[in-house]
């Protein structure tokens, strides 16, 4: 049994020994999270009990790796941007490309962005990059802090050093940084664009919580929708707020889909007139092709070693789904026979997270069902990717204020900014076929060696 292991099993053990205990402080967990705004359509952020674990050599392995992969990225994203043939590869909209062009006034593209990662023991699997608002971070923060002095996790810290893993503040400062870049000599007033909500999201309520966080380091701040904003005088408002930098919470995908460049928000960003974070320029970055470029050994065959070290070793095998021949294992294949000859070991993945289309794991459905994925493949912008077991972990979950262990899947998605590491976050969710809607954060630590 391993360190981790062996905490894990130790901390569950504190639970089951004193069940009294754990349902008062289960009945106290629900009014703090009532109190900190934790509760998103009548449910909590996150249903465990128990934090997710890291070791010290997992989180150090982790930030390495995923700084090598963040700069092999801005490597990619910048030939692109010089290649029409490498940019037609992305599968982006004509809109998607010229915004792209655009200059953001800063240098590093992604101020905030997050790689969506599985650690298994000593490996690390990346499954797509996001140039977002890194999602959990603050409800993970907050999280952390309810967790960190609750009795299970005081009593845990007895025998182990805990360190959290979610932090907010380089946020702050990788905005900040980015909006001095741009040319800001004053405190900025912030718009936190998302659409409009008919109701409470997971997201729509993290961003509420953001801007209450930016109000206390001083900042103005209104959470708005595109719909709502007006560009005249060269100065962007919503009302009579004037808004200096727009923390971006739209994608542009979905965004153009609504709007066309004549919006205010795209007028003002063409002239230069309102820093937006993450920039448009960061899109390519969403694109599930991005890991196509960077697993293309003849694009990335110039690459530092170190970068080429970390997308070998974390990258699965992935290609856009297309009528073409292509390289796997040094041999050159045509790809949709392969595809189709390698259910078992493929899958199909949108290029473009949406509600509309869907990804397809090749070993849960048969050759009937593949096939009619791969013809959906071919007509839409897909890539194919190599299969990535993952693997599930134990948690103690509270069932409406009963306790239960459930074996749960756990994205780990390392927080950067401005290229560099700062925390994670967990996700965690019920795996494929189970029929359970478990799903949500885990508070994330660092667990120390002995």
């Amino acid at each position: 049994m391993t360190q981790l292991e062996e905490a894990v099993s130790r901390y569950h053990r504190s639970l089951d020994q004193n069940p009294e205990r754990l349902a008062s402080w289960m009945g106290q967990l629900r009014e703090q999270f009532e109190a900190r705004h934790l509760i998103v359509n009548g449910r909590p952020v996150t249903p465990v009990l128990r934090p997710h674990f890291l070791s010290r050599r997992q989180y150090s392995s982790l930030v390495k790796s995923s700084e090598a992969l963040n700069s092999a990225i801005e490597r990619v994203r910048t030939l692109a941007l010089g290649s029409p043939l490498l940019m037609a590869r992305m599968e982006m909209l004509p809109a998607e490309k010229m915004l792209a062009t655009v200059d953001p006034g800063y240098s590093t593209p992604a101020v905030a962005s997050l790689l969506e990662t599985q650690v298994n023991n000593g490996s690390i699997h990346c499954a797509a990059a996001q140039a977002d608002m890194p999602h959990g971070l603050v409800f993970g923060e907050i999280l952390s802090d309810i967790f960190y002095d609750s009795p299970p996790v005081k009593e845990f810290r007895k025998k182990h050093k805990l360190v959290k893993a979610a932090s907010s503040k380089p946020l702050i400062t990788a905005m900040l940084k980015a909006w001095k870049e741009f040319g800001g000599r004053k405190q900025p007033t912030v718009a936190i664009l998302e659409f409009r909500q008919p109701f409470a999201s997971f997201d729509s309520h993290e961003y509420t919580l953001l801007a209450e966080l930016l109000r206390k380091h001083g900042l103005q701040v209104e959470v708005v929708s595109p719909e709502q904003l007006d560009y005249r005088n060269d100065v962007l408002r919503r009302g009579d707020f004037a808004i200096d930098l727009v923390y971006r919470g739209v994608r542009a995908h979905e965004f153009l889909m609504r709007y066309d460049l004549t919006h205010p928000l795209v007028r003002a960003y063409r002239e230069h007139r309102v820093c937006v974070v993450n920039s448009f320029r960061t899109e390519l970055t969403r694109k599930k092709a991005l890991l196509a470029l960077l697993t293309d050994e003849v694009i990335s065959s110039s690459f530092p070693a170190v970068e080429r070290n970390a997308i070998r070793d974390t990258i699965p095998w992935t290609r856009v789904v297309g009528q073409v021949k292509t390289t796997r294992e040094g041999k050159t294949v045509d790809l949709p026979d392969y595809i189709r000859k390698n259910r078992e070991k493929l899958v199909l993945r949108p290029n473009e997270d949406s509600g509309e289309l869907h990804a397809t794991e090749g070993w849960r459905v048969d050759d009937t069902a593949w096939d009619r994925a791969l013809r959906v493949a071919l007509r839409n912008p897909f890539v194919v990717q190599e299969r990535v077991d993952a693997r599930t972990v134990s948690f103690p979950v509270d069932l409406q204020g009963d306790v239960a262990y459930r074996d749960l899947l756990v994205d780990v998605t390392p927080h950067s900014f401005l290229g560099k590491i700062h925390g994670c976050s967990s996700r965690i969710s019920a795996p494929p076929g189970t029929f359970s809607t478990i799903a949500g954060l885990a508070p994330a630590f660092i667990l120390e060696g002995k």
